[in-house]
């Protein structure tokens, strides 16, 4: 287990969020994987009344709100998904002399983080990327950014699941409090949706596209009223392979479709809801309580965004009968799940509101497993 307890004065300075323009709701997502189903089980219903193949169940709104909470989600491409015969997004290739979309949208949320800090490029001496899919292997989506912006320094990719958001924070946090960097931008650019087999019932609901970045800097170089001083961080691993995505590189070799069975995201659920929740809420409360302070008295929880029932659980557990989206803020019923960024997106809409001294704690968790924590109290400048 990884902490770092921290010398007073590392602050979150500012955040940003670009939400792509396109959503899709629930209703528009069935409508589509059902009429694939009906062309799927149409077109085999040989080898489905033989046995040789199962026939695809029908999906429902009802279905997937009561399974997740999600309502809409949104993406960067409508194009293809809603397609009953092609069922994932059209994403056109750029030319290597052309900044890749998800350097884009990274690059739309770092200006807005900036904006929101006050600061600069030339403020900035490290950029980190952290996101569940990177689109590509190198260049480092962080240097292509870092160049788009005219940032003099040094960045890097980073891949840990869901936890990547929070991971990156650390590493950031990490970097400042050693000197290594002045101030670093964090940037969490996910784009789920070309990962998603929207041909799968039990999945093809759950993943959203958003971009998310962050500031991270001493709070003696901090030029806003008010800021996030980050307590401390914690970070835990342990291997499971109840979430996986197996595409990768290596299908070429193996002389199989590497978008194949098996090969985008799938997970056995009811093992990560049953085994996660007591790993997330544990993690929280003894992060917390090293810091001098009660689950029950922290302000607010950013949890990740992956799953209702996972949140209500886990803030159950954490502030008994008091917990209510107040202080457990929900954006996966629009956002969805957005890999990393969900608890950088609830803590970048649902933070303005607390008072300096109020605590809360900046959590996610997810494939590996994963989990990773910030605990940070608002002060002023």
């Amino acid at each position: 287990m990884n902490e770092f307890k921290l010398p007073r004065g590392i602050v979150i300075s500012g955040t940003g969020l670009w939400t792509p323009p396109d959503a899709i709701s629930n209703e528009e997502l069935v409508e589509a994987f059902n009429a694939h189903a009906e062309q799927y089980n149409r077109e085999h219903a040989a080898e489905i009344e033989s046995g040789e193949l199962s026939a695809k169940p029908y999906s429902s709104a009802e279905f997937i709100e009561k399974a997740s909470g999600i309502k809409s989600r949104y993406v960067v491409s409508r194009d293809g998904i809603l397609d009953p015969q092609r069922m994932r997004p059209y994403l056109p290739e750029r030319p290597d002399d052309e900044l890749c979309l998800q350097a884009e949208i990274g690059v739309k949320a770092a200006k807005l983080a900036l904006e929101k800090a006050n600061k600069k490029p030339e403020d900035i001496d490290l950029v980190i990327v952290g996101a569940s899919y990177m689109q590509r292997a190198y260049p480092a989506i962080a240097i292509e950014i870092q160049g788009a912006l005219g940032i003099d320094g040094f960045a890097f990719d980073m891949e840990v699941a869901c936890s990547s958001a929070t991971f990156s924070l650390q590493r950031a946090v990490d970097a400042v409090a050693s000197g290594a960097a002045r101030a670093a931008l964090v940037i969490n650019p996910e784009m789920p949706s070309p990962q998603i087999d929207f041909t799968d019932r039990d999945s093809h609901f759950i993943f959203g596209d958003v971009a998310v970045a962050s500031v991270v800097e001493r709070s003696d170089t901090c030029n806003v009223d008010a800021a996030w001083e980050v307590l401390g961080t914690k970070a835990k691993t342990v291997f499971s392979n109840n979430i996986r995505s197996n595409f990768g590189f290596t299908a070429r070799a193996a002389d199989v479709d590497p978008f194949g069975p098996g090969k985008t995201f799938r997970q056995n659920g009811r093992k990560v809801f049953k085994e996660v929740c007591p790993m997330a809420a544990a993690h929280i409360e003894q992060h917390v309580r090293e810091l001098g302070s009660e689950p029950t008295g922290i302000r607010r929880y950013w949890l990740h965004q992956a799953n209702i029932n996972m949140n209500n659980l886990i803030a159950k557990k954490l502030m008994g009968d008091d917990t209510n989206e107040e202080r457990a803020p929900i954006v996966l019923d629009r956002y969805a799940n957005t890999g990393c960024a969900g608890s950088v997106i609830a803590f970048n809409l649902y933070s303005d509101d607390l008072q300096p001294g109020e605590r809360g704690v900046i959590c996610s968790f997810g494939a590996g497993y994963s989990i990773g924590s910030l605990v940070v109290e608002k002060i002023s400048l």
